[in-house]
């Protein structure tokens, strides 16, 4: 499977400005695929030149808008400074895994590094690894094997915070009780009340996408139980 075909919507991805052509930039993603920004979507409000924005062989962080079939559409305006930089991070730590990679397996390394990137990316792959090796020993051999992994758990991966805002509210008499009956069964993310009727939901971890995705799934628990109950729910964007 490629990463092409692994993307999801709503996912923030690394891209390298290929072309502009008319009102659209087209992207290379990194790992696999291409992906087009419409001038909308690059950066709110009137665009006199996209080179502005936009310049060829830059890297840049994108929001995946749809997908279909082989097109791939992107947004640059909807990237926040906090997915831009977990992206950027990401990318990082991946560059590094590859550098370990070809420290100790030499010339071998790209060929691997290869058929590692038709199943998943270089980074998920080093992070199994630093659980079990067993994978990378049928690959490279014991000794090789043995030396990256020493290497790889030493790498301490960054925790980071992700957080999201909502507003819940009731008109009902009973609003409060119904609003806490909502929220007290959540156990897995810090829920934090800011005021009149809004919510911080936050949660650290070392993962940011396996993190948003825990989020957005509780978020759409609390909005199923919102719409049952009567109760007013929205997310707020920051």
């Amino acid at each position: 499977m490629s990463e092409k075909q692994k993307l999801e919507v709503g996912d923030f991805v690394l891209c390298i400005v290929d072309r502009i052509v008319g009102t659209v930039v087209f992207v290379k993603i990194e790992g696999d695929g291409e992906g087009g920004i419409v001038t909308s979507e690059i950066a709110p409000g009137r665009i006199r030149n996209l080179r502005d924005y936009v310049v060829p062989k830059k890297k840049i962080v994108c929001k995946v808008l749809r997908i279909s079939g082989d097109r791939i559409d992107l947004s640059l305006r909807r990237v926040g400074q906090k997915e831009r930089k977990e992206v950027l991070e990401r990318y990082q730590q991946e560059k590094s895994c590859e550098s370990v990679l070809r420290g100790i397996l030499g010339e071998a390394a790209d060929s691997i590094i290869k058929e590692v990137k038709k199943k998943e990316s270089v980074y998920d792959f080093c992070e199994k690894v630093k659980k079990d090796s067993k994978e990378l020993e049928k690959i490279v051999g014991l000794s090789k094997a043995k030396k990256i992994h020493q290497i790889l758990i030493i790498h301490k991966k960054k925790r980071i915070i992700v957080k999201k805002y909502f507003q819940l509210t009731s008109n009902k008499p009973n609003g409060l009780l119904l609003i806490k009956g909502i929220l007290e069964p959540i156990k897995d993310l810090e829920v934090k009340y800011i005021a009149a009727g809004n919510y911080m939901v936050k949660i650290e971890s070392e993962d940011p996408k396996k993190a948003d995705n825990l989020i957005r799934e509780n978020l759409s628990q609390i909005e199923k139980q919102a719409q049952k109950n009567g109760l007013n729910f929205s997310i707020k964007e920051k």
